[in-house]
């Protein structure tokens, strides 16, 4: 039997999405702990699974696939997979790609075989943009990864296995007191599948070249430094600045710099003096603000008040950073 802990990423954007560059995407992220994911796999033949969280049916059948998939890598009959905790998914948090690589890596756990997810992972269908979920599921902390070469860029999205993760470019564990508090609105689910794909698509064929040298500058002179010297406030308020760069490219496929209700949400818990940066995690709805240990419970006042000013129910959570990968007990 094998157990797989993983948890939450946030996704500040990408380095660049212009075609006018010689790579593309660049993927700038954190690996969170919390909420978490975790996947029990023991063998078993076919492939059966428990979802113990209440989750809808088609969550278990995405569950399955993963799985199956899996055991076709792996070359094995199968897999008893119980699924004990779940990340929210399609909200910005990364729950599809640390629920394909926890299943994976539980599965190859349980037969007693290598873990390799960042190998594994093209043939899981992901990793193909951002490597930002697969760096994190193998290491955690603050992730910038290297995109891919934009001359492997095509209309129509590669067949799964038909990539390499990104490299990662630059990492740094984050203090140990800094909290992100996450605001999740009931809200539409973020873009996924084929409809995030288009989207991506038409973002990238349009989008402005400036705009990724702007984020260059920002991310190397301001948010790598602050990172490595663990400066809060510079490093929220460079933050936000990517993300609001970011928000330009899509501003026609998602309604503005930031999606409705989320715009609404990060200028109210901007204003707040606990916080030090905010922004939209991936096509959200999750919106994060950066804070401290000692200001939690004035941060997450702030998360409601939020949501109560842009007229949307919703919860509030609060994370630290997670400085290591996912753990794997056999």
């Amino acid at each position: 039997m094998a157990t797989v802990r993983t948890a939450a990423r946030l996704h500040f954007g990408f380095g660049n999405l212009s075609l006018a560059h010689a790579r593309l995407y660049g993927g700038v992220g954190v690996t969170l702990d919390a909420p978490r994911l975790v996947v029990e796999a023991d063998r078993a033949a076919p492939v059966t699974v428990t979802d113990e969280t209440g989750a809808s049916e088609s969550f278990r059948s995405t569950v399955e696939s993963y799985a199956e998939r899996a055991a076709d890598l792996l070359d094995v009959d199968g897999a008893a997979l119980t699924v004990h905790e779940r990340l929210p998914r399609h909200v910005g948090l990364g729950s599809g790609t640390q629920l394909a690589l926890a299943v994976y890596a539980a599965t190859a756990a349980a037969h007693d075989r290598p873990v390799d997810v960042r190998e594994a992972a093209p043939a899981l269908g992901r990793g193909g943009r951002s490597g930002i979920g697969v760096a994190g599921f193998e290491s955690g902390g603050f992730l910038v990864d290297g995109g891919h070469p934009t001359s492997q860029f095509t209309t129509d999205r590669p067949a799964d296995g038909e990539w390499t993760v990104p490299p990662v470019i630059a990492r740094h564990e984050l203090p140990e007191d800094w909290r992100f508090v996450l605001v999740l609105p009931d809200a539409e689910p973020g873009r996924n599948g084929d409809n995030e794909d288009a989207s991506m698509r038409a973002v990238v064929e349009s989008a402005d070249p400036a705009l990724a040298d702007e984020i260059s500058a920002v991310l190397t002179r301001r948010v790598l430094p602050a990172a490595a010297l663990g400066r809060r406030q510079e490093f929220g308020a460079a933050l936000a600045e990517i993300g609001r760069l970011n928000g330009a490219w899509y501003t026609d496929a998602q309604g503005g710099v930031f999606r409705p209700p989320v715009g609404r949400i990060v200028d109210e818990l901007g204003t707040h003096p606990a916080i030090d940066g905010v922004g939209q995690s991936s096509w959200g709805p999750t919106v994060y603000g950066l804070t401290h240990i000692d200001a939690v419970e004035s941060a997450r006042a702030a998360g409601r008040d939020a949501l109560a000013v842009a007229g949307v129910d919703g919860d509030v959570l609060v994370a630290g950073p997670r400085n290591s990968g996912a753990t794997i007990e056999r």
